[in-house]
C-alpha cells in the first residue's frame, strides 16, 4: 500500500509537469468565458483573499456518469457553512479589516479522480503562460485574463479525495485544511506537508474504538471497511492500536470494494457469520456502504446477532440507519466532539431561492428537500414548487455533524491570514505588497501556530502534523418508546468515560451481549492459546495434585499440600494418625486388654500356687520369664496405637520385638533342654550341661540381649522421632490425602526389628518337631509343639496381609490392626496352650496338683531309650497308645531296679 502511494505520489509530480508544458494551451477557453459569478461545476465569490472550497455536493455518479445524486446533508449543508462563515468573517471587524475573503467552490462530486480535475482550477493562477508565439486573428497579442489566485483550500471531506488533491496542492505550495478527512496517513508531514485539519486523525478515533471494545469486555472481533484511504486507513489504525493493546483479537477483516455489487453485501455477512463468536464488527466505512450492509444483514435474518461499532463516517447520521432500525438497534458510534451551531440553523431555515442565488445547486437542493419542480418540462413529473416553501417547516432539517467543522476550518484560515497581515503589514489598510501574492510556505506557518475558540466553544489548534486533538462522543443507536435515536453515553479525550448504565442492546435488553473467542476459564483451569489467535484459548483444568499458578499454567503442589476445592492454590494436608475410637484400634486393643487380664490372672494364679507341683514342674523361673514376654506383646498394642512422639517411638523399637523375643528364647531354651536330654540319654547316662534352672535364665538373657543390643545400635545409627508420612495415603483423589503422622520405621527396618523373633520362632518349631515324641509327661514338649504350629501359621498369614497392602490408601491402619492382631494372637496362643491348662487344673481340680514319682535320670535314659526302640510300633496305633503305654511301662521298670542315681524332680526337668 505504501508503494502505491508512492507512485501515486509520483503520478502527481509528472501530472503536474505536463500541465505546465502545456499551459499554453489553457488560455483559449479563458479567453472564450467571460467573469462570472457562477459556474456550471462552482461557485465564484469575489474578494481581497480567495479561498478554495471542495464539498460533495453530489454523489458518485453511475454508469459511467461523473456526478450522481444531490447529497443534502453531506453537500449543501457543508457547503453553506462554509458561506455562513464567509459572511461572518466579512462582517467581522475585528479579524480581516478591511480584507475581503472570496472563495471558488467545486464540488467533488464523491469521487477522487473527479476532485482532482476540480482542483486544477486552484493552480491555475500559479501556472505563468508563454504566450509570445500567440497571435489573433488581427495580429496583436493574446489578451489573457489572469485567474484568480486561491491562497488556501477548505477541505476535502472524503480521506481519498484529500490525499489526491494535497498530492497536486503540496506542489503549487497551498495550504489545504479539511473538516472531515480523518485518515492516518494524512498526518505523514512529510507527505502531506501543506495538509491540515480540525477534526482529529483516525489514530485517535481507533483509540477511542478499542478502549471501547476492552470497557465492553469484547476480545474478538470483526473489521469491515470501503475500500479507500478513509476505510483502510482506519482499521489499520485499529488493529495497530490493538496490538499495542493487546486483548483484542481480529477474527477477520473485510474489504467492501469501491463499487460493489448487491451480491458483494451479501457474501460479505456471509463471511462474517463464519466466526458467529466474533460479534462485534467494526465499521471504518462510507454513509452509503453501511446502509447497504445494514440491508444485508436483514437479508440474512442477522439482525440483533451484530454488535456495530461505527465510525465517524456513521456518527449520528440518519441516512445509513433509515429503514434499517432494528438492524442497527445498538449500534455504538463515534463522532468528533461537536456543538450544533444555533447561528448556522437560523441561517439555513432563512434560505431561500431569492435570497441564495450565489448557491449554483441551492435550485436542485431545493427540488429535492420539497419534492417539486422548478422547470416546466418536468411538471408532469411532480409538483411545481411555489417558492413558499420554507426549510424546517415543510420539510425536516437537522443540522449536519460537520457543519461545526466547516466553520472553523474557514475561520482557522482567516486567523492565520489575519495574524500574517498583522506580522507581514502592521499598521497597513488591506493588503500590502508583502502579501500580494500570499506566500503558501509562510501561510501554512502562520495555520499551524493558530489558537482560537471555535464557534461550538472548544479550542482549535494543530500539532506539528496538522492534526487536531482528538476529542469525541460516544453515541448508541437506541429505542426509546419505540422511537429510535441516537443517544449520548460517553466521551473520549484521550481516555474513554463511558456510561454503560445507559447502553441499550437489541430489543431493549440491559446486559451487555459477549463478543468473545473463548468463556474465561473457570477456576482452576488453565489457557491453552490457539496458535495464531492469542484472544482463542481451550480451558484445561488442573487435575491432581495441580493447582492454577497463573492464567496459563499449572504447578504442582508441595508435597505436604494438596490443591483447594477449585484448584486456584494449594492448602495443608490433614494430618491422621490411628485413634483409639477408631475400629482398627478397638479390635487390637480389646485383644489386648483380655489377653493382658488373662496374663495378669495366670501370674497371680502362679504366685499364689507357686510351691504346688503343677507350678513346680511347669519351671517357675523360665514360666514367670514367659508370661512377662506374653505381657509385653499384649501391652505392645498400645504402643503402636498411641500418637506418635519421639519417647513413644523409641519404646515401640525396644518392646516390638522384645516381648517376642523374650517369650521365644524361653521356649527354644526349653524345648532345646528336652532336645538335649533325650540325645544325650541315647548316648551315656551322664546328664547334659547347662540344664539347671540358672543356666536356663542365662541362655535366655544372652538370646535376648541379642534383640537388645540390635535395638541399640538402631538407635546410634538412626536416632528414633516421628515422621508424618504424605505418600502413605497420597490418593488419586487428592481430597483423600492424608499426612501419616507416624515413627520412622521403614518395612525394612520392621523386617529386621522382628527377623530376630522370627528365627527365635522357626528355630524353637524345629526343636518342637524334633522332640514330639518326647512323652507327654516331660516338660511340655508336645504343647510347645501345637503353640509353635499355631504360632507359624499366624505369623505366615501376617505376611501376605501386612506386605500385600503397602499400596493400599488404608495401608497404615491395615499393617498397625495387623501387626499388633498377630503379635497378640501369638501371646494369646502361648498363654492358651502352655497355661491354661494348668491354671485350670489348679483352680477346678485341685486334686491333680499332687506331686509325682521322681524319676531318675536313668529312668529317663531308658525312657529315651525305649521310646526310640517303640516309635515305629507306636505309630501304627491310634492316638499314640503305644507311647502312653511305653511311659506306664518305664515307670514301672524305674521303680522296680531300685538303683540310686543322681535324680532330677520333673519340675527341673
Amino acid at each position: 500500500e505504501m508503494a502505491q502511494r508512492r507512485n501515486l505520489l509520483c503520478c502527481m509530480e509528472q501530472f503536474a509537469i505536463f500541465l505546465l508544458l502545456t499551459s499554453g494551451c489553457w488560455y483559449q477557453p479563458v479567453l472564450a468565458k467571460p467573469k462570472l459569478k457562477g459556474h456550471m461545476n462552482s461557485i465564484r465569490i469575489d474578494g481581497d483573499i480567495s479561498l478554495g472550497g471542495l464539498f460533495p455536493v453530489h454523489a458518485r455518479g453511475l454508469n459511467g456518469k461523473a456526478c450522481g445524486e444531490l447529497k443534502k446533508e453531506k453537500g449543501i449543508h457543508r457547503l453553506e457553512a462554509m458561506l455562513f462563515a464567509l459572511d461572518r468573517i466579512n462582517n467581522d471587524q475585528e479579524l480581516l479589516p478591511n480584507i475581503t475573503l472570496g472563495a471558488r467552490i467545486m464540488d467533488t462530486c464523491s469521487r477522487d479522480t473527479h476532485a482532482l480535475e476540480q482542483s486544477l482550477t486552484f493552480v491555475q493562477a500559479l501556472i505563468e503562460k508563454d504566450s509570445t508565439d500567440v497571435r489573433c486573428t488581427n495580429g496583436g497579442p493574446p489578451i489573457i485574463t489572469k485567474p484568480e489566485r486561491v491562497v488556501g483550500v477548505i477541505g476535502a471531506s472524503g480521506s481519498s479525495v484529500s490525499i489526491m488533491v494535497a498530492n497536486i496542492l503540496r506542489l503549487f505550495k497551498i495550504p489545504q485544511i479539511s473538516y472531515a478527512s480523518t485518515a492516518p496517513d494524512l498526518s505523514d508531514n512529510s507527505r502531506y506537508d501543506f495538509f491540515s485539519r480540525v477534526v482529529p486523525s483516525d489514530t485517535y478515533q481507533a483509540q477511542a474504538m478499542v478502549d471501547i471494545v476492552k470497557a465492553l469486555k469484547w476480545n474478538y472481533v470483526s473489521t469491515l471497511a470501503s475500500e479507500g484511504s478513509y476505510g483502510e486507513s482506519g482499521i489499520e489504525a485499529f488493529l495497530q492500536k490493538s496490538r499495542e493493546d493487546g486483548g483484542v483479537c481480529v477474527a477477520q477483516s473485510v474489504k467492501i470494494p469501491r463499487e460493489p455489487k448487491a451480491e458483494e453485501f451479501n457474501k460479505i455477512i456471509k463471511r462474517l457469520t463464519d466466526t458467529p463468536n466474533a460479534r462485534a464488527v467494526i465499521i471504518f466505512a462510507n454513509e452509503d456502504d453501511i446502509r447497504r450492509v445494514l440491508e444485508a444483514a436483514n437479508r440474512a435474518n442477522q439482525t440483533g446477532h451484530f454488535l456495530w461499532v461505527g465510525s465517524d463516517s456513521w456518527g449520528s447520521k440518519i441516512t445509513p440507519v433509515l429503514h434499517q432500525e432494528l438492524t442497527a438497534e445498538g449500534a455504538v458510534t463515534i463522532l468528533p466532539k461537536r456543538m450544533s451551531v444555533r447561528g448556522f440553523d437560523r441561517y439555513f431555515t432563512s434560505r431561500t431561492l431569492d435570497n441564495n442565488r450565489r448557491n449554483i445547486w441551492f435550485a436542485e437542493f431545493w427540488e429535492q428537500n420539497f419534492h417539486c419542480k422548478l422547470s416546466r418540462s418536468a411538471l408532469k413529473k411532480g409538483r411545481k414548487c411555489t417558492n413558499k416553501e420554507r426549510i424546517g417547516m415543510n420539510s425536516t432539517y437537522e443540522q449536519e455533524g460537520k457543519v461545526q467543522f466547516v466553520i472553523d476550518a474557514v475561520y482557522a484560515m482567516a486567523h492565520a491570514l489575519h495574524n500574517m497581515h498583522k506580522n507581514l503589514c502592521p499598521g497597513k489598510v488591506g493588503l500590502c505588497s508583502k502579501m500580494d501574492p500570499v506566500n503558501g510556505s509562510e501561510l501554512l506557518k502562520y495555520i499551524r501556530r493558530v489558537n482560537f475558540t471555535g464557534i461550538g466553544g472548544t479550542p482549535v489548534t494543530f500539532n506539528e502534523n496538522g492534526d487536531a486533538p482528538g476529542r469525541y462522543d460516544i453515541y448508541q443507536y437506541q429505542f426509546h418508546n419505540s422511537t429510535p435515536e441516537y443517544k449520548v453515553i460517553g466521551t473520549w479525550t484521550d481516555q474513554l468515560h463511558l456510561n454503560i448504565k445507559t447502553m441499550q442492546w437489541s430489543r431493549g435488553a440491559r446486559k451487555i451481549p459477549t463478543s468473545i473467542c473463548s468463556l474465561p476459564c473457570k477456576p482452576g483451569e488453565r489457557k491453552k492459546n490457539v496458535k495464531g489467535i492469542p484472544c482463542c484459548w481451550h480451558c484445561e483444568r488442573c487435575d491432581g495434585y495441580q493447582y492454577q499458578a497463573d492464567k496459563f499454567s499449572c504447578k504442582i503442589c508441595p508435597f505436604n499440600m494438596r490443591p483447594n476445592e477449585n484448584h486456584t492454590g494449594c492448602r495443608p494436608i490433614p494430618i491422621v494418625k490411628l485413634e483409639w475410637s477408631s475400629p482398627w484400634a478397638v479390635i487390637p486393643v480389646f485383644i489386648s486388654i483380655v489377653g493382658i487380664i488373662a496374663t495378669l490372672f495366670v501370674v497371680i494364679s502362679f504366685i499364689r500356687y507357686n510351691d504346688t507341683p503343677i507350678v513346680k514342674a511347669s519351671g517357675r523361673e523360665l514360666s514367670y520369664v514367659l508370661l512377662t514376654g506374653i505381657f509385653l506383646c499384649f501391652t505392645t498394642t498400645f504402643l503402636m496405637i498411641a500418637e506418635p512422639a519421639m519417647g513413644i517411638c523409641a519404646l515401640r523399637r525396644i518392646f516390638l520385638g522384645l516381648g517376642m523375643s523374650i517369650s521365644y528364647a524361653a521356649l527354644l531354651t526349653k524345648t532345646n533342654r528336652i532336645y538335649r536330654i533325650f540325645e544325650m540319654g541315647k548316648k551315656s547316662v551322664s546328664a547334659p550341661r547347662f540344664i539347671s534352672p540358672a543356666s536356663q535364665l542365662v541362655i535366655t538373657f544372652s538370646l535376648t540381649s541379642i534383640q537388645l543390643m540390635g535395638v541399640c545400635i538402631w538407635f546410634i545409627v538412626d536416632p528414633s522421632h516421628s515422621i508424618i508420612d504424605y505418600e502413605d495415603q497420597r490418593t488419586s483423589n487428592p481430597d483423600f490425602a492424608r499426612g501419616v503422622l507416624k515413627c520412622d520405621i521403614s518395612d525394612l527396618s520392621l523386617i529386621c526389628l522382628l527377623g530376630y523373633s522370627m528365627l527365635l520362632m522357626v528355630t524353637c518349631t524345629v526343636y518342637a518337631i524334633k522332640t514330639r515324641g518326647v512323652p507327654e509327661t516331660f516338660n511340655e514338649a508336645k504343647p510347645i509343639g501345637f503353640t509353635m504350629y499355631t504360632t507359624c501359621i499366624v505369623w505366615l498369614a501376617f505376611i501376605p496381609i501386612f506386605f500385600g497392602t503397602s499400596q493400599s490408601a488404608e495401608k497404615m491402619y491395615i499393617q498397625t490392626t495387623t501387626l499388633t492382631i498377630s503379635v497378640s494372637l501369638s501371646a494369646s496362643v502361648s498363654l492358651g496352650m502352655l497355661y491354661m491348662p494348668k491354671v485350670y487344673v489348679i483352680l477346678f481340680h485341685p486334686e491333680q496338683n499332687v506331686p509325682k514319682r521322681k524319676r531318675s535320670l536313668k529312668a529317663v535314659v531308658t525312657a529315651a531309650t525305649m521310646s526310640n526302640k517303640f516309635t515305629q510300633k507306636g505309630s501304627f496305633r491310634p492316638n499314640g497308645e503305644a507311647k502312653s503305654e511305653l511311659c506306664e511301662n518305664l515307670e514301672t521298670q524305674a521303680l522296680a531296679t531300685k538303683q540310686t542315681y543322681v535324680s532330677y524332680s520333673n519340675h527341673a526337668l
